[in-house]
């Protein structure tokens, strides 16, 4: 079956007669010649249609036609420097299929809330394509990179019996007789696949309930998580390295007249490269007292210390071996120093925070049950969790990915709301 042709693909068809079917983006006149900017989902063309070349009702309708009217189009394709992208259709005849009344998002400026509002509408704009090109390509600049270094994809489920990154951010769902909860993530899952295939990886959606209102908080995300066995936590970190590098290199390959039309500064992405920075812990306070005398040893990072550490760097950086205070049952207790975990954060550059957290995951099973016991969690339904200590445990780790803030980072966005087609937020859930 033969494709129609569509904007992307034009120059393709130069000289010939084609048919494009989309939507009106914009229009304006000069004298006898209309200049109409169409749209179809894959790009953006100009057409003309000039009053000596086409009947009276041809030229008519350019005059009714409205913003954002469906139509399809008949026309030769020309080569023109200066049309935008390099080619026009000299229009021959136009159908309408619908026309549009009061289109709300016009070309004067709005605020958030309005757009929100109408975040159906908005998805047409020229930017927001832009985002929604990138983040399908960062998509699948991740699953290519697992697929070709020898990972499995494993579907984690979305309905879960227990927590996963605390109690306090679960969304309850009522299951048939029993109450369960949106998935925080697959970690727990991840593991017990890694137990049977060794390298493998899940990408989905997740759920926070976390009643922020920040520019770095949606309530509902995506993540892509991978889990290795027989790894230890310099290889973990390696591998989120080249996961980083590898996504960025990709999107400057192929969708770099996306970051242009968001006016992205190109120098920023282009520096990426590894080998990139890392800290411990230990140095990451020592950055923080400097500015921040009261900040302790043991406390987690909040946004203004975050600043501080990220004002060091101009790549993406990594701080690694936390407090076991401050990170999950989980997280493997360092056999050389009890107070730290085997962990880590990947902060990207530009003040956009953290992108990628994990660490190595607690393989013995005493040390878990305890960790399990402390935090005052059920036991029962970690059971099967604990199995996998029981029956050929081995080191293992992973970590999760957040797709929302690395596709802000590399648009340059600030808030994630514009990196996801229909965002979720505390006090936002439609459309």
């Amino acid at each position: 079956m033969s494709k129609p042709p569509t904007i992307d693909r034009i120059a393709e068809y130069q000289g010939k007669r084609v048919v494009i079917r989309g939507w009106l983006y914009n229009k304006r006149h000069s004298g006898k010649i209309w200049f109409l900017l169409i749209r179809d989902g894959t790009g953006i063309i100009q057409g003309t249609v000039s009053k000596k070349d086409v009947d009276e009702e041809t030229f008519e309708i350019c005059s009714r036609v409205t913003m954002e009217s469906s139509l399809q189009i008949e026309g030769v394709v020309r080569r023109d420097e200066r049309a935008p992208g390099g080619y026009e259709i000299q229009i021959e005849r136009i159908e309408i299929v619908q026309i549009a009344r009061e289109y709300p998002i016009a070309k004067k400026e709005h605020g958030v809330g309005f757009l929100m509002a109408h975040r159906h509408l908005w998805l047409r704009s020229k930017k927001q394509v832009a985002i929604a090109r990138i983040r399908a390509e960062v998509v699948r600049s991740i699953r290519d990179f697992f697929d070709r270094n020898g990972f499995l994809l494993v579907d984690a489920p979305i309905l879960t019996p227990t927590s996963v990154e605390g109690t306090t951010t679960l969304f309850p769902v009522e299951y048939f007789d029993r109450k369960v909860y949106l998935t925080q993530s697959g970690q727990l899952y991840n593991e017990a696949a890694a137990a049977a295939f060794g390298r493998v990886y899940c990408f989905g959606p997740t759920f926070r309930a976390e009643k922020s209102k920040t520019r770095r908080h949606l309530t509902e995300f995506w993540m892509v998580e991978p889990e290795v066995a027989f790894i230890d936590l310099d290889g973990l970190i390696e591998l989120a390295e080249e996961l980083i590098v590898s996504i960025v290199t990709r999107v400057l390959e192929e969708r770099r007249r996306e970051l242009e039309i968001l006016e992205r500064d190109l120098t920023h992405l282009e520096k990426v490269k590894r080998p990139l920075p890392r800290i411990s812990y230990d140095e990451a306070v020592k950055l923080v007292q400097q500015q921040n005398p009261d900040f302790k040893w043991s406390d987690d990072f909040g946004g203004r210390d975050m600043t501080i550490i990220s004002e060091q760097f101009d790549l993406p950086f990594t701080i690694h071996h936390f407090p076991v205070s401050t990170k999950a049952f989980y997280m493997k207790v360092d056999r050389k120093r009890a107070e730290l975990s085997e962990s880590f954060d990947c902060y990207a550059p530009e003040g956009y925070g953290e992108i990628i957290g994990g660490g190595m995951r607690e393989d013995d099973y005493d040390r878990l049950l305890k960790r399990i016991e402390e935090e005052g969690l059920p036991k029962g339904v970690y059971d099967w969790y604990l199995d996998l200590r029981r029956y050929g445990s081995f080191p293992h780790g992973g970590f999760g990915l957040g797709l929302e803030r690395t596709v802000a980072w590399i648009c340059g966005i600030h808030h994630l709301r514009e990196t996801i087609a229909f965002p979720r937020l505390i006090d936002h859930v439609s459309p």
